[in-house]
């Protein structure tokens, strides 16, 4: 028989070696096949290893792990980890395989490990949709979001709004913001700026890009099934990469 497998996504270094750790004690059997500290490397990962078991932060940087959660629906079993014990609840009582709330404890943790064993054993993965609709509607507020940049423009400093920003694109150490006149650059990260925006604005589309959905014209698609974002006041087109073309399967 096959050992079972997982993935740990986790963007917190000393929780997911924790997990690590405890999962070796508990379920030696278990192969940790890959790990990730964003929801991109694990919708990445996911693709690539397609595992039994996915342990899964609900709060993570670029792709949030509800969003993952979508992709691993029916695919794998899912074990939400989250610091809010009322995202937990939530999960739990939709039909979610398990959670397991920060800080984690041996005792936690070893009841999700006998659970878990038996699941694979005995059941298909289950379906997240009212799982993931139950963790939305409980969702923590967040910050304020980002609306204005201070961007370098030779010697002086320019003002940005994020609303005149058609989409961010990394650049080596830094990210291109490009708006309908022009382009300027700024030291923060792709990654950082996901954290910022509002996500009801700008959709990640790319590991290196982020596009705001007031400047999309269209979503193109080649005979070959990849898609590319048209833009309403640019030129280019920009590519959308397979781990986020899910985003506009409807459209």
């Amino acid at each position: 028989m096959n050992r079972p497998t997982a993935i740990l996504a986790e963007d917190e270094p000393l929780l997911r070696d924790e997990l690590r750790d405890g999962l070796a004690a508990l379920w030696p059997e278990l192969e940790i096949v890959a790990e990730a500290e964003d929801g991109l490397q694990a919708s990445e990962a996911l693709h690539r290893h397609r595992p039994d078991i996915l342990f899964l932060d609900i709060q993570m940087p670029g792709m949030t792990g509800l969003e993952v959660a979508t992709q691993a629906s029916g695919k794998c079993h899912v074990v939400f980890v989250t610091a809010h014990g009322h995202f937990a609840l939530a999960a739990f009582e939709q039909g979610a395989v398990d959670y397991l709330v920060k800080p984690l404890t041996g005792a936690r943790l070893a009841n999700s490990v006998a659970r878990l064993k038996e699941r694979v054993r005995a059941t298909v993965p289950s379906d997240l949709e009212q799982v993931l609709r139950a963790l939305a509607a409980h969702a923590v507020p967040s910050r304020p979001y980002l609306r204005w940049l201070t961007v370098g423009q030779g010697r002086s400093m320019q003002l940005v709004t994020c609303d005149e920003v058609c989409y961010f694109q990394a650049d080596h150490k830094y990210t291109r913001v490009v708006t309908a006149s022009g382009e300027a650059w700024i030291g923060k990260t792709i990654r950082e700026l996901s954290e910022e925006l509002d996500p009801e604005d700008f959709l990640q589309i790319h590991r290196g890009t982020l596009v705001h959905v007031q400047a999309i014209a269209a979503i193109d698609r080649n005979l070959r099934g990849g898609m590319s974002v048209r833009l309403k006041q640019r030129s280019e087109r920009l590519p959308v990469s397979a781990s986020f073309s899910h985003r506009f399967k409807h459209m």
